[in-house]
Order: C-alpha cells, then structure tokens, then sequence
C-alpha cells in the first residue's frame, strides 16, 4: 500500500495516469504530454510500476503503458 501512495505523491505521476485514462499511450507520447525527457519518463514509470499501477507491454517497435 505504501507504494501506491509513494507513486501518487509526486504530480506528474498523477498526470501520467490521467493520460492513461484514455488508453495506452507510448512513453514518448507521455513525455511529450507532461512535459519531461524520457530518461525522467523512465523513472516515473519504474515507481508506477512498482506499485501495480500501470503495466508496459510491446506493440510494434513501441512499449505502450496501459492502467492495470
């Protein structure tokens, strides 16, 4: 439980998943959304992740994250 809050305390992160609400989406389209470079991307995703909020699976070329 700890990590759910740990990964929703911190603002993109909720904005991530607002994006996501929408459906899947690749994580240089969330980049360009909220605004930071993908190595930042990557970090917010390894959070989201480790809380069971968000799941990453290969579509193409491309890694979408999608809402769990």
């Amino acid at each position: 439980m700890n990590a759910a809050f740990e990964a929703l305390a911190h603002p993109t992160r909720r904005d991530i998943l607002a994006l996501l609400k929408g459906g899947g989406r690749t994580a240089g389209d969330l980049a360009a959304a909220v605004g930071v470079s993908r190595p930042t991307m990557s970090a917010h995703f390894a959070k989201l992740k480790a809380a069971g909020l968000i799941a990453a699976g290969p579509r193409g070329a491309a890694i979408v994250y999608t809402l769990n």
